[in-house]
C-alpha cells in the first residue's frame, strides 16, 4: 500500500510541475504547431484548429481538425478567430491539446 501511496505522490509532483511550467519552457520542446481557433464546444471539450504541418504529429500538410483538450480549462484561454500555438499528442481515442496559448 506504501508503494502505491508515494507512486501517487510522484504523479502528483510531476502533474503540478508541468501545470506551474512557465509556457516557455512548454513549448521550448519544439513540438508547438501555429494555428487559428475556428471551433470551441466546451460541452464536449474539443475545439476546432485550422494549422499548418504539425510534424509532432506525422502531419506534413496544412489541415483543419477537430481536438480534444487534456484540460477543459484550456478553452476559456482563447476564443474563436484567436492565433495560437499549441502542443498535442496522438492517443487511443485520437488526438488531443495537452498546451496551448495566443500566438504574439
Amino acid at each position: 500500500m506504501n508503494r502505491i501511496i508515494r507512486i501517487a505522490r510522484a504523479a502528483s509532483l510531476a502533474l503540478a510541475l508541468t501545470l506551474s511550467a512557465p509556457w516557455g519552457a512548454v513549448f521550448a520542446q519544439g513540438a508547438d504547431i501555429d494555428g487559428e481557433v475556428k471551433k470551441i464546444d466546451e460541452g464536449a471539450g474539443k475545439i476546432t484548429l485550422k494549422h499548418g504541418p504539425a510534424k509532432s504529429l506525422g502531419m506534413d500538410e496544412p489541415m483543419t481538425m477537430v481536438y480534444r483538450v487534456k484540460n477543459p480549462a484550456l478553452l476559456k484561454q482563447v476564443k474563436v478567430g484567436d492565433k495560437v500555438r499549441f502542443e498535442a499528442k496522438e492517443g487511443d481515442g485520437g488526438y488531443t491539446v495537452t498546451a496551448i496559448q495566443k500566438a504574439k
